[in-house]
C-alpha cells in the first residue's frame, strides 16, 4: 500500500459487493451465517483490495470498543428490531456488541468493566437510583432505549414521539367517523404509555368525543392484555367501535378477541396498533399502526454510547425520533348499521 493511500474500508468492500457492511464484517470475522456465493464474492474483493483489518496502527493496538446491550423479558419483535439497529450500527462503526439479559447480581457494573465493556445500552430495562449510582461509581455510561420511566438526568436516552403518535392514531379513527374510541395500553406509569394515552385524549377532546372511564384501560405491552382488555371493552353496554392499542401485540390480542365474539375487523371494529413490528404486516388483516423507527432508534443509541465511551459530550440527554402512521387494512369508516347494532 502506498504511504499516503487511503485504507480500504468495510464500506468500500460492501459497496463493491452490493451487500451490507454487516455482511462484510461477518465474512472478515469468520461468521458462518453468510451465503456461500456471497462469502466467495466478498473474500475475492478483500483480496483484490488488499484489505487490512484495522487491528494495528503504527504497532499500537487500535481499540474496538465493546458495548453491553441488556434487555428485559422475552426476545419479542420490538426488542429484536431494536437489536438489529444496534448491531448494524456497531458493524458500521467497528464496535463490538455483547447482548445479555438484564442482571442485578452484586457488583454487576464492576464486573462489566472488568470484562472490558465501555458503555451499557438498556432496552426496556428499568434502572433504579441504586443501579445508576453503581454505574456512576464504575464509570460506565448508560443509554436507555425507549425508557419506561422518566430517566435520571445522568442517563442518556433515545425514544420516539409517543404523544404525536397517539394523537395521529386517534385522529385517523375519528376521521373515519368513529366517536366511541377506546385506548388499551401498557403499564399505567410507563412514560411511553402515558404519552400515547395523552395523545389519544387530546385528539378526542379536540373533536368533542366523550371518553368514558371504562374506555381507558392500562395493562402490559402483551398479547394477553389485548385478549383480556378487549373482552372487557367489547362486553360494555355501549362498546367502542374502534380501539387504539398501545402496541402491536396488544392489537393482535384485540383482533383475536373480536373474532372469537363473531366481530369482523375492520367491518365491525377498527383497530390501530403502535410500533409497526413485523407482526403488524403478518397479521390478518394487516394492521394499521403507528411506526416507531425501531432500527433507527437502536442505531442512535449505539452511536451515543460510543461517543460517551470516548469521553465526548452529547448535545441532549434525551432525543426523540419521529413516529408515522401506517394505514393498512384493520381500520375502515364507521358503518351506521354497525354503530346502531352495537
Amino acid at each position: 500500500m502506498r504511504p499516503n493511500a487511503r485504507r480500504t474500508t468495510l464500506a468500500d468492500i460492501a459497496q463493491a459487493a452490493g451487500v451490507s457492511v454487516a455482511t462484510v464484517s461477518k465474512v472478515v470475522n469468520g461468521r458462518g451465517d453468510v451465503a456461500p456465493h456471497t462469502r466467495t464474492r466478498v473474500q475475492e474483493l478483500l483480496r483484490q483490495h488488499q484489505y487490512l483489518a484495522p487491528v494495528f496502527r503504527h504497532t499500537e493496538a487500535v481499540e474496538s470498543p465493546t458495548i453491553e446491550v441488556q434487555f428485559k423479558g422475552g426476545l419479542k419483535s420490538y426488542v429484536a428490531e431494536t437489536l438489529e439497529g444496534i448491531i448494524d450500527s456497531a458493524a458500521e462503526s467497528g464496535a463490538s456488541v455483547v447482548i445479555s439479559k438484564a442482571s442485578r447480581a452484586p457488583h454487576w457494573a464492576r464486573d462489566l468493566v472488568s470484562a472490558g465493556r465501555r458503555a451499557v445500552i438498556a432496552v426496556t430495562s428499568v434502572y433504579t437510583t441504586a443501579h445508576l449510582n453503581e454505574l456512576a461509581r464504575s464509570g460506565l455510561p448508560l443509554v436507555v432505549l425507549d425508557p419506561l420511566h422518566l430517566p435520571d438526568s445522568r442517563v442518556n436516552s433515545v425514544g420516539a414521539t409517543n404523544f404525536a403518535g397517539g394523537l395521529t392514531a386517534t385522529q385517523h379513527l375519528l376521521s373515519l367517523g368513529h366517536r366511541r374510541v377506546a385506548y388499551l395500553g401498557g403499564p399505567a406509569m410507563a412514560v411511553c404509555n402515558q404519552a400515547r394515552m395523552h395523545g389519544y385524549r387530546a385528539a378526542m377532546e379536540a373533536e368533542g368525543a366523550q371518553v368514558p372511564d371504562a374506555y381507558v384501560r392500562p395493562g402490559e405491552f402483551t398479547y394477553e392484555t389485548g385478549l383480556l382488555g378487549a373482552t372487557a371493552l367489547l362486553g360494555l353496554q355501549e362498546p367502542p367501535t374502534a380501539i387504539f392499542a398501545g402496541n402491536d401485540e396488544i392489537a393482535l390480542g384485540v383482533i383475536e378477541t373480536a373474532r372469537a365474539r363473531g366481530l369482523r375487523v375492520p367491518e365491525d371494529l377498527s383497530v390501530v396498533g403502535f410500533d409497526d413490528t413485523s407482526l403488524a404486516r403478518m397479521t390478518s388483516p394487516p394492521l394499521t399502526t403507528v411506526r416507531q423507527p425501531l432500527r433507527e432508534m437502536g442505531g442512535a443509541a449505539l452511536r451515543i454510547a460510543l461517543r460517551l465511551a470516548n469521553g465526548e459530550k452529547v448535545e441532549s440527554h434525551h432525543i426523540e425520533l419521529a413516529t408515522e402512521l401506517v394505514v393498512r387494512a384493520s381500520t375502515a369508516p364507521l358503518r351506521e348499521e354497525t354503530s346502531a347494532r352495537r
